[in-house]
């Protein structure tokens, strides 16, 4: 499906700015295709688009909510009505199967919807009467956000940044990943439309902007999804100014199968392969370990791999009978290759899944067949670290006492999920390291935007979506007013 390339621009104080250097991003479907060209800003458009939202910010810190949340509905709607150009872009530019870039664009909207239904209640002044006097607790706007996204879910992890901070009366600088650039751009703008010049703006570029970014005084607040190692050099570069931070980074999620999990409901089976394998396994908290009880191991795995090789189907992404598209780019697909071969050279047992429909496209462009490792230790590589691609390693564990010890084996806590009996999946749930645990679900399929999500340990640090999504892009201010009366003591 090729096209004509499309050029994006920064949008700086309500306007597309333009920039010398542009970089191209490619098809991964079929490497050779240009989808677009994306501008590589430099540090002092950065600082420009810094220093706008900074202006800006003190007159949008006093608008009303009221007229941020029209305003946000009126770009909510001009999204939906975009969803088919939008959705067909991120798919092209970052080779997620269509009907999975649809999705993505409705939880960005359900974010948006939620944010705006919310937002009134959530950040309202709090006053209390009490003896001593008056309290009024307000939530106040913070400043200047500087969102800093990535390219596995660039729609949903911009929004759910933009619509608290705007909503909350901040203004934002956002830069996305290079790697997924064009259809965030594409929705940043048709959002900055709907604001006044400098509520929102954009930049693009390499580490030097994102140093600007995280070091620049001026910015109060660093929103950051990505990984773990790039957040230690964020709170670095954040420490001279002391910023708000809220950062939802890496994950190596566990999925624990209980001994009363029924391996027969093929049903539950295929969510758990869904939950391994959406977006070709390139989800922050998409399930990355699978521990199985050793009394039911062998059933599961032949009950997995009929489950994984009647859903999983990899191709095109414009293919509707496609549901695993390429890696999003070469440097990740040679990496996921890297953890498979390492497992083999190691004794493991790689287990290809799933049929590929067009044998001609999957050689031309980052595709990776589908794998499952058995035999893997709980120490190889394709176990401790966050594969970030289409494998997924199955291990076993005697009890519930061991499988929770191996759950929590691991420097991330982002989500994890127990599957099997109910309550008893409830009571092993209680003892997991995450910010998440999900019962006989994973991943997407259990995402809530109504409650709030992120990580413990090194998956990061504050929470988005839900109420406290909404309260993150806050800063709480108690008023005081005291009753009249006797002061405490004076001195004769």
């Amino acid at each position: 499906m090729s096209e004509s390339p499309i050029t994006i621009d920064a949008i700086i104080n309500g306007e597309m700015y333009k920039t010398e250097k542009h970089e191209p991003r490619e098809n991964p479907t079929r490497p050779e295709e240009i989808v677009g060209y994306a501008p590589v800003n430099t540090v002092e458009e950065t600082k420009k688009a810094i220093d706008v939202a900074s202006d800006t910010f003190t007159t949008w810190r006093e608008s009303s909510i009221d007229d941020r949340v029209e305003r946000m509905r009126a770009a909510i709607q001009k999204i939906k009505d975009q969803t088919p150009e939008i959705a067909k872009l991120l798919s092209r530019e970052h080779g997620k199967a269509l009907y999975d870039a649809e999705g993505e664009i409705g939880v960005s909207l359900m974010w948006m919807e939620f944010a705006c239904d919310n937002v009134k209640e959530v950040v309202k002044n709090e006053v209390q009467e009490h003896d001593t006097g008056k309290t009024i607790i307000a939530r106040d706007a913070i400043g200047v956000v500087a969102a800093i996204t990535p390219w596995n879910y660039p729609l949903s992890l911009s929004t759910i940044k933009i619509a608290p901070a705007l909503l909350a009366g901040n203004t934002m600088v956002l830069k996305p990943s290079p790697l997924a650039p064009l259809a965030v751009s594409k929705v940043a703008a048709i959002i900055a439309n709907e604001f006044p010049p400098g509520v929102l703006n954009m930049v693009h570029g390499e580490a030097d902007v994102g140093v600007e970014l995280t070091s620049n005084p001026k910015i109060a607040k660093i929103a950051f999804t990505g990984g773990t190692e790039t957040a230690k050099h964020i709170m670095k570069a954040a420490a001279d100014t002391i910023k708000h931070m809220t950062l939802e980074l890496g994950g190596n999620d566990a999925a624990i199968i209980l001994k009363d999990f029924d391996v027969n409901d093929e049903k539950l089976m295929t969510r758990l392969v869904i939950s391994n394998f959406l977006t070709t396994g390139q989800i922050c908290m998409i399930a990355k370990r699978i521990y199985v009880d050793k009394s039911i191991y062998e059933k599961f795995v032949e009950k997995y791999i009929e489950a994984a090789n009647k859903w999983i189907r990899v191709g095109d992404p414009f293919d509707k009978n496609v549901t695993v598209g390429p890696v999003n780019n070469k440097k990740q697909a040679d990496y996921v290759q890297e953890l498979v071969e390492d497992a083999q050279s190691k004794g493991a047992e790689v287990i290809k899944l799933g049929e590929i429909l067009d044998q001609d496209i999957f050689e031309e462009g980052y595709f990776l067949q589908p794998t499952v490792v058995l035999g893997a230790a709980q120490h190889d590589r394709v176990v401790v670290e966050e594969q970030f691609g289409p494998t997924v390693p199955i291990l076993t564990f005697e009890n519930d006492e061991e499988a929770i010890k191996l759950a929590n084996d691991s420097i991330y806590g982002l989500t994890s999920s127990v599957w099997g009996d109910e309550e008893h999946a409830i009571e092993v749930a209680q003892h997991i390291q995450a910010g998440t645990t999900m019962i006989n679900t994973a991943a997407i399929q259990g995402l809530d935007v109504r409650f709030p999500f992120g990580g413990v340990k090194q998956s990061g640090m504050g929470r988005e979506y839900g109420k406290e999504g909404l309260l993150a892009y806050t800063d709480t201010h108690v008023i005081n007013i005291p009753k009249d009366g006797d002061l405490p003591y004076i001195p004769e």
